[in-house]
């Protein structure tokens, strides 16, 4: 299968494999957009990855930090006239504000009170992220996101 060029647009590469649906949802992106989902392609460096390419979207450094949310190792390429101008890789955040909800329902944070959701990146046993409130670790950051 031959998967075309874009001219304008963004390309995300190095998902981890299964996750391109994930890093959709974390941006929002509508279906309505022009773009390619390759799942579980061939990596050069061995194993799988997936591959996004979406035609007339340029991530923010903003956006680009919550792909990493789902899939920490991403590459953002951003193409303008049909090459790469910019390429980065995603950086997931040092703490999260106001983006993920806590997986704990009795978590203040929860509870119609008037603060902003927080979680730290703790880096010691991984990647993943713990609410400033309850301690919690967070677990599927994609279904934490919140709309």
């Amino acid at each position: 299968m031959k998967v075309q060029r874009i001219e304008h647009g963004t390309v995300i590469d190095h998902i981890l494999p299964g996750m391109a649906f994930d890093v959709l949802r974390v941006l929002g992106v509508s279906n309505e957009r022009s773009m390619s989902i390759l799942i579980n392609s061939h990596s050069k460096k061995g194993g799988k990855k997936d591959i996004l390419k979406i035609e007339d979207v340029e991530l923010s450094e903003e956006e680009a930090s919550r792909v990493a949310l789902v899939s920490p190792q991403a590459t953002i390429n951003i193409i303008v006239g049909g090459s790469v101008v910019r390429k980065f890789n995603a950086e997931a955040p040092d703490v999260v504000r106001g983006i993920l909800t806590c997986s704990n329902p009795n978590c203040i944070s929860n509870q119609n009170e008037p603060i902003t959701s927080a979680f730290r990146l703790n880096t010691d046993d991984g990647h993943h992220y713990v609410c400033s409130y309850c301690e919690r670790d967070q677990v599927d950051l994609a279904k934490r996101i919140r709309r």
